[in-house]
């Protein structure tokens, strides 16, 4: 199977997490995807998500990148392998999954990465780190209400 891979620079504003939301979106159509299908939805939230982590919690800058399968001869179905998200940046922290309180109205980023993705994980990398999420293609988007600011989380976005 052949694999896609794509990436992209971060600058250290925060105006950059909707530059690489709508960069998503330009990728995975360019790519023959729908961009309002669900994957795409998780997609760019997952991007929002992890982007805004890196860009608000180190103030450096950050790169994004996107690991697809493609289909070919070989692999007609490459639908069914997971897209791949990564973020690097500058610090070496660990990301720390908070579960923030029914109110809240931040600190959920990493526990929407944990409940979208099939796997998460970070390694430390040079002088910074890499966080990477898998997203199952053939996965259930979850029910809203099973965590009570889904929705709300969606509309900031």
């Amino acid at each position: 199977m052949q694999v896609l891979q794509v990436q992209l620079a971060v600058q250290a504003d925060p105006a950059e997490v909707g530059r690489a939301r709508r960069w998503v979106r330009t990728r995975l159509q360019g790519h023959g995807l729908d961009p309002d299908a669900p994957i795409a939805e998780t997609l760019v939230l997952v991007v929002s998500e992890l982007v805004t982590n890196a860009v608000v919690h180190t103030g450096c800058p950050a790169v994004l990148r996107l690991t697809m399968p493609v289909a070919d001869a070989a692999s007609p179905d490459a639908s069914s392998s997971p897209v791949r998200v990564e973020v690097a940046d500058a610090s070496r922290t660990a990301p720390a999954p908070r579960h923030a309180g029914r109110d809240a109205t931040n600190g959920r980023g990493l526990e929407l990465v944990e409940l979208l993705c099939v796997r998460w994980g970070w390694y430390p990398e040079g002088s910074g780190k890499r966080v990477w999420c898998e997203i199952d293609p053939g996965a259930e988007a979850p029910v809203p209400a099973a965590v009570p600011v889904f929705d709300a989380l969606v509309r900031q976005l």
